[in-house]
Order: structure tokens, then C-alpha cells, then sequence
């Protein structure tokens, strides 16, 4: 058989006197995929990523929340520290995620109807699912 390279085809390889030789992790590298569509994997994790619905609370609940509160708010002077279990919504997707927090009350403002920790978390009455207070 007669092959049309055969005059070159046993030569050495020609090296560069400039340029060392690359190494085989560079070599595989150049041919590693690359990110085509650029935020993909995120968009991916991010749809992936769970988030629970918010628990809607009865009219008695409601009530009774109230009036924790209120009785809370006649303890504010001596600053009670309290557990607050919250729903705080998830800015990116529908749903959100229950939060527990245990810390003394700074402020609690009636009339925007929010809570305000001693850390400066601001929590909505709307967003309480149970305040106890810790003694």
C-alpha cells in the first residue's frame, strides 16, 4: 500500500526553541466545554429552589395573636424577649420561607402594624404565625 504521507509521516514532532511545551492539563483544557448559555445553571437552581406557602391564620387565631400582642406591648419597658415565628416572601419567586426568631422587642408600632427587634428586623403582624414570650 502506497500512503501519500509516507515521506513524513515518522518525523519527529517540531518543538519551539521560544516556547516550552504545554503541558497535557493545559492541552485537555482548551477543548473543555464552555458556558454557552451564560446564567443558565442559576436560572436552573433557582426554579429548583423550594419555597413554602404562607399559612393563613382563623379569625380566632388572629385573636389570639392580637391580644399576645398587646399584652407583649404592656411588657415593653422592661424590653421581654420574645420567639417570633414569621413568613418572610421570597423576592424572586411566589412563596417564601418560615423564619424563628428569639430576641428582645425594640418597638411595636400599632399603626403600621409592625414589630421591630432589638437586631432592627422588622416583622408585619400579617406575617406572624406565633409570638411567645420567653421567660
Amino acid at each position: 500500500m502506497n500512503h501519500p504521507y509516507k515521506d513524513i509521516l515518522y518525523l519527529p514532532n517540531p518543538t519551539s526553541k521560544k516556547h516550552p511545551r504545554m503541558s497535557m492539563y493545559d492541552r485537555a483544557a482548551q477543548f473543555s466545554p464552555f458556558a454557552a448559555l451564560t446564567g443558565y445553571d442559576a436560572q436552573i437552581q433557582e426554579t429548583a429552589r423550594l419555597t413554602n406557602t404562607k399559612i393563613e391564620l382563623s379569625d380566632d387565631e388572629k385573636i389570639n395573636l392580637d391580644a399576645t400582642i398587646n399584652h407583649i406591648q404592656t411588657l415593653l419597658p422592661n424590653s421581654p424577649e420574645v420567639e417570633i415565628i414569621y413568613f418572610k416572601p421570597d423576592i424572586h419567586k411566589s412563596g417564601g420561607m418560615y423564619l424563628t426568631v428569639i430576641d428582645t422587642i425594640k418597638k411595636i408600632d400599632t399603626h403600621q402594624r409592625i414589630i421591630i427587634t432589638s437586631n432592627k428586623d422588622i416583622i408585619e403582624f400579617n406575617d406572624i404565625l406565633s409570638i411567645t414570650e420567653k421567660n
